[in-house]
């Protein structure tokens, strides 16, 4: 008879890392890529209530402390809304420790979602660098948006395990023709650009982070004209690779992922345009931020759609135990 899951929520949550399955692993995945679309929106935060030198200094916050003193010169407020934005950071850092963890212990060990787990963690790292650069640098613009890129390229490591997780390890299997990947490959591609150009509208427009910090010399009608050009690029490509799906009969969970995406660019569009024309309201510039990221996870969850890998490797067992000190079920 099959062992029934411990009721206890510290003793599954140990196994879930220690002892993990392939189902666990990929929950922890999940978690993974849940944290880094939180990141992006806290991040989108602190720049819209001017919080972006709440704490003038990195690492600590202020003087000699780590965490929010009383500055004169800084309100507790925005003290507070950039120290909760690197906590946050810390952590993300927690869950790709413990994903990592949980990979390296995966029976069998597969060695690709080793190093898809190892990517996240040490990505994280590199985000808190380059956090300290946009700090030290008083918010200069092009650190701003490298601050903001990293979280896209963090979230592909993230979304990649996540969905090899719950797949085999067999050459790819094409489930689509040529033409549909070259399709979903040339999106992918114009919503990278398409959210690098939407950095520059953002470190153009007025949103800087703090009220005296550089903004790009651009004008913001010729860039938000480019990253809008960019956009519809994006949809054409969409709604070219729908059609390729259907017309050639590909699988319905390939259709979805298509679907989905088509969704989210079609709600991402009406703010973006809704808040270019009411003067980039702070509110609007978050749901904005929001949209960029989920249209990105749903661009990547596509093409991975678009081939197969063959069944999940069945798990080896293992004993499940518990942490020193944690109660045991009855």
């Amino acid at each position: 008879m099959a062992e029934r899951p411990s009721p206890n929520l510290l003793t599954r949550s140990w196994n879930a890392v220690w002892h993990p399955t392939p189902g666990s692993l990929r929950l922890l995945a999940l978690l993974g890529v849940i944290g880094n679309v939180v990141i992006v929106v806290s991040g989108g935060a602190v720049r819209v209530t001017k919080s972006g030198l709440g704490c003038p200094e990195w690492p600590r916050c202020s003087g000699d402390s780590l965490v929010p003193t009383h500055n004169p010169e800084h309100h507790v407020l925005n003290m507070s809304i950039e120290f909760g934005n690197r906590l946050i950071t810390f952590v993300v850092l927690g869950l790709g420790l413990l994903v990592f963890v949980a990979a390296l212990r995966l029976r069998p060990r597969r060695g690709e979602l080793v190093w898809w787990a190892l990517a996240q963690p040490m990505s994280v790292v590199a985000q808190a660098v380059i956090g300290g650069i946009v700090v030290l640098t008083e918010l200069h613009p092009a650190a701003v948006s490298l601050h903001f890129l990293v979280s896209p390229a963090l979230l592909v490591f993230c979304v990649a395990l996540w969905v090899r997780a719950g797949e085999g390890d067999a050459p790819p299997r094409p489930l689509a023709g040529a033409w549909t990947r070259r399709l979903a490959a040339a999106l992918l591609a114009a919503s990278a650009a398409a959210l690098v150009a939407g950095t520059v509208v953002t470190g153009t427009g007025p949103h800087a982070g703090d009220a005296e910090s550089r903004r790009y010399g651009f004008d913001i009608t010729d860039v938000a004209r480019i990253h809008g050009e960019l956009a519809w690029l994006t949809i054409g490509l969409t709604a070219a690779v729908i059609v390729a799906l259907y017309r050639t009969a590909a699988p319905a969970a390939a259709r979805r992922r298509a679907l989905e995406l088509a969704g989210l660019i079609v709600v991402q569009g009406a703010i973006g345009y809704t808040q270019y024309f009411l003067g980039v309201p702070a509110g609007l510039v978050l749901l904005h931020m929001l949209g960029s990221v989920l249209m990105w996870i749903a661009a990547f969850r596509l093409f991975f759609a678009l081939r197969d890998r063959g069944p999940v490797p069945a798990a080896e067992p293992s004993p499940v135990t518990s942490p020193a000190g944690a109660p045991q079920p009855a």
